[in-house]
């Protein structure tokens, strides 16, 4: 028959079709090699990555400054605060007598030492005027108009008189009655007892939200018992824990590229490294591990490393401590330093709460003093 194809026709056929296929395949994988060979050159070996990545904040402790009975608490857990705005109030009774007899004490004080100036004036008058009789009654006992007696008792009343004389200059030579040491001394007190009062009410230190609130109405506190902590939420950062095998590249000020789990990978935050940890994990635990052992096995150490986020994404889209983030580091740049290159010079925290809360004291302080002395003063406080 003419349309009949031959065994052998349909065999060739198929071996050719076989190695068209796989003369594709090759082709293709050898484009797919080039293509990944050119990405391993120009940006995979450039990448240093980890999921081993959390976020991490400075968490504020609100502790009270003095001891009390607890009256009111007013912001609790998820709460957002303002810095200055008080979080818990102590009983201030206690310290409201304290600081009325401080007070007292204080303007008790002024007078005295006022009256103390005063007194010098009548006093140095007095010698003089002893010190004058006695010079015009000596001549006299050559005479016998003037009995030795009488000489006697004249020169030990002008030395009583001499001696109350330096007794009161000892205590306001070199001084005013501002600045006078018992003055000050009481002003010293009265300030405390100002600032004791006043720190019945638990301030919030920094702007920040609410988290681990522990303190209850009617609880009996004292100095130093953390009752919440104040986290800033615009002030977070990412620790990263790279494997050692990972760090060779790794600069201070390489981009870095980060998502988190929470938003998902659509959305992308932007840092910088900022410095790498001084130790591993191991090596900060509260159990170091014992590597001078025969069964030692080793295992891949990881360092964190500190990467700071860019504040207007972090704004826009907040994040929490401890949620976890995948970190993607540019190495491209190599002139940054492997360690931080010294300090800032600048605070990492910082807060000016409680700096009105001192010029309130002084002020307070000068007030008394100043009703009491007749004049208005200011008195000198220790920097």
């Amino acid at each position: 028959m003419a349309n009949e194809t031959l065994p052998g026709t349909a065999t060739q056929n198929d071996n050719g079709k076989r190695k068209r296929l796989l003369l594709i395949l090759i082709a293709a994988c050898v484009v797919v090699a080039i293509l990944y060979t050119c990405y391993w050159l120009f940006i995979a070996r450039y990448k240093v990555s980890t999921d081993n990545a959390y976020v991490q904040g400075n968490v504020v402790q609100i502790t009270p400054q003095v001891g009390g009975t607890v009256i009111a608490v007013d912001a609790d857990d998820t709460d957002y605060v303002k810095a200055g705005q008080v979080l818990v109030r102590l009983d201030p009774v206690d310290a409201r007598v304290a600081l009325d007899q401080a007070e007292a004490q204080l303007a008790n004080t002024v007078r005295e030492v006022r009256g103390t100036f005063s007194t010098n004036a009548s006093l140095q008058t007095d010698v003089n005027t002893r010190a004058a009789d006695l010079a015009r009654r000596e001549p006299l006992v050559a005479t016998g108009a003037v009995s030795k007696e009488e000489l006697l008792h004249m020169q030990n009343a002008l030395t009583d008189a001499r001696e109350r004389l330096a007794q009161n200059q000892a205590l306001i030579e070199g001084t005013s009655p501002e600045n006078n040491p018992r003055v000050l001394a009481a002003a010293a007190h009265a300030r405390e007892a100002y600032l004791a009062w006043k720190r019945s009410g638990i301030a919030a230190p920094i702007d920040g939200t609410v988290a681990r609130r522990s303190v209850q109405v009617g609880q009996r506190v004292q100095a130093g018992v953390p009752l919440m902590a104040v986290v800033p939420m615009n002030e977070l950062w990412v620790d990263a824990n790279f494997k050692e095998s990972q760090l060779e590249d790794l600069r201070v000020g390489q981009p870095v590229s980060l998502t988190a789990d929470v938003y998902g990978s659509h959305l992308e935050y932007k840092g910088h490294v900022v410095g790498l940890g001084a130790g591993t994990g191991a090596a900060f635990s509260l159990l170091p591990a014992q590597n001078a052992t025969g069964n030692w096995i080793k295992i891949v150490q990881r360092l964190p490393v500190r990467i700071a986020l860019d504040p207007e994404a972090l704004q826009k889209h907040p994040l929490r401590i401890g949620l976890s983030m995948n970190v993607e580091v540019d190495v491209h740049d190599q002139s940054g330093k492997s360690v931080t290159d010294g300090s800032t010079n600048q605070a990492v925290v910082e807060t000016k709460v409680y700096d009105a809360l001192g010029a309130e004291a002084d002020a307070h302080v000068n007030k008394i003093v100043s009703a009491n002395l007749g004049h208005k003063v200011t008195l000198p406080v220790a920097q």
